[in-house]
């Protein structure tokens, strides 16, 4: 018996498994519904506890591989400081990193936006006949629309990351920037696998999924025409980059055909070799909350007899350097601590954020690709600061997320209901005896008005969760009146002060 046969000790009867949800995308030229699309996400109960489970779970290991390097602070500010560095001198930078890339041998292209980068590519593959490509996980490239382009001119492309695999599928967009299907169960694998692969429907066991993935897949990978990776990191001094894997499958995107291309987003470049002692030491432990990645692969010039293009990519980056509030999002190591540690990203699942990036880092870099489409994403947060707190470049993720905010409310891209409801809660709370009187009519109507009043498709609020009690003996305003006022001389502009 193969590894990869159905073990009839791994198949157990159980009872229907839950549907898995699927949030509904905008439309093109619509704004995006996040709230709606979490509400879809939520009403598949074992599916929500399950998402929130396992992407806390990477949070909580972060944190314990975060404590055991006692320079962890320090090495997080060392990091901030390379990349302001290295963003202050980018086109410096870019210009050294091209030049050592041709010197090694590779051939470099530069690349406007996604449509660039995709016609570049494209144009390399038709050159070399390719009709076959196999392509690590690259968020660059899913930003680009890259795949669903290349589909388009009939070339092929094969995921060969696991969990980015599982999307192409079911063709899903990617939900988690590092592990791509984490919103799903295994039943929704396994019943995946089945429909695709013609595996057993019910066998869910994690190891016979893998190995059903591995034996369809690896036939294709030794036939492909080309291989395609992205770059956590490319490093000026030597022309060189690197990508960080733990399944190794970009080593065999890169290696086994003999072409090879690289897209490489601009913001990626770092100054020296040593500066890879630091990123590297921060980016597995926020990411998943392990040392090190299982493969950290350096790649500098073709391998023999092969070829190697590097298609270097702006796609609004350029612009979003000269932002000055919104810049040092170009820090981003895309290591995903920020979605793992926010509660609205782990209890609302990354698809009902319907863009490329989801969590607190989708909501400070989807606006700068289309403002109107996603001017609903900076209110899905909390504001609590803790994507800020765990970021290993140590962005002030909260304080954009607000920005983006008062930008978009600028720029008129609120929905009418928000920015009117904004704009009386601007005049209620900039009111002091205006906000007194509608506290005391609240805790009033909360008294004494019938709960189909106050529980209705009117008040979100109350759909998930109880109203507070009013408190019996007034207002916190009233306290402080009985308690610090009373025997206080009153100053003529007393009560407006308070």
């Amino acid at each position: 018996m193969s590894g990869n046969e159905p073990n009839p000790a791994a198949t157990l009867q159980r009872a229907t498994p839950e549907a898995q949800p699927r949030p509904a995308k905008a439309a093109d030229g619509k704004r995006v519904d996040h709230a709606r699309s979490a509400k879809q996400f939520l009403n598949a109960p074992e599916h929500a506890k399950s998402h929130d489970t396992r992407v806390w779970a990477m949070r909580t290991k972060r944190d314990k591989q975060a404590h055991t390097i006692e320079e962890w602070e320090e090495l997080r500010e060392l990091a901030s400081q390379i990349k302001t560095h290295t963003l202050a001198h980018l086109d410096t930078y870019l210009e050294q990193f091209e030049a050592n890339a041709k010197a090694n041998g590779i051939h470099v292209h530069w690349a406007a936006d996604g449509a660039e980068h995709n016609r570049i590519v494209h144009e390399i593959f038709t050159e070399h006949g390719v009709k076959r490509v196999i392509k690590a996980k690259s968020m660059l490239m899913e930003e680009c629309g890259f795949r669903h382009y290349m589909d388009s001119v009939g070339i092929e492309i094969v995921e060969t990351d696991l969990g980015e695999r599982i999307q192409q599928l079911d063709g899903e967009d990617p939900s988690h920037i590092v592990v791509p299907p984490v919103h799903k169960m295994r039943s929704d694998v396994a019943r995946l696998f089945a429909e695709q692969l013609g595996s057993d429907p019910d066998n869910d066991d994690a190891h016979y999924l893998a190995g059903a993935q591995r034996d369809a897949t690896r036939p294709l990978i030794l036939d492909a025409d080309a291989g395609m990776t992205g770059a956590n990191f490319a490093v000026a001094e030597t022309g060189g980059f690197v990508v960080c894997t733990n399944e190794g499958n970009a080593d065999l995107s890169a290696n086994v055909p003999n072409l090879h291309v690289a897209s490489i987003g601009i913001e990626k470049l770092v100054p020296r070799v040593e500066d890879m002692g630091v990123f590297i030491r921060l980016l597995s432990r926020s990411a998943l909350g392990s040392p090190i990645t299982q493969y950290t692969s350096h790649f500098r010039a073709p391998k023999q007899g092969g070829e190697m293009h590097i298609v270097l990519v702006d796609n609004g980056r350029s612009k979003r350097l000269g932002m000055e509030k919104f810049w040092s999002s170009l820090k981003c190591i895309r290591c995903g601590a920020c979605m793992n540690t926010c509660p609205v990203y782990r209890r609302s699942g990354g698809l009902s954020y319907g863009a490329t990036y989801a969590g607190p880092l989708g909501l400070i870099l989807n606006p700068t690709f289309d403002a109107h489409r996603y001017s609903n994403l900076p209110f899905a947060s909390t504001l609590n600061g803790s994507c800020t707190n765990v970021c290993p470049v140590k962005i002030n993720i909260h304080e954009q997320i607000f920005g983006w905010r008062q930008v978009l409310a600028e720029n008129g891209h609120l929905p009418w209901t928000k920015k009117t409801a904004l704009s009386a809660a601007g005049k209620v709370l900039a009111s002091p005896k205006g906000y007194r009187v509608a506290i005391k009519t609240t805790n009033s109507a909360l008294k004494h008005l019938p709960r189909w009043a106050l529980y209705n498709r009117m008040n979100a609020w109350g759909e998930g969760r109880e109203m507070p009690s009013p408190p019996d003996n007034g207002t916190f305003h009233d306290w402080y009146r009985r308690n610090r006022l009373k025997n206080q001389a009153k100053t003529p502009n007393e009560g407006d002060s308070q």
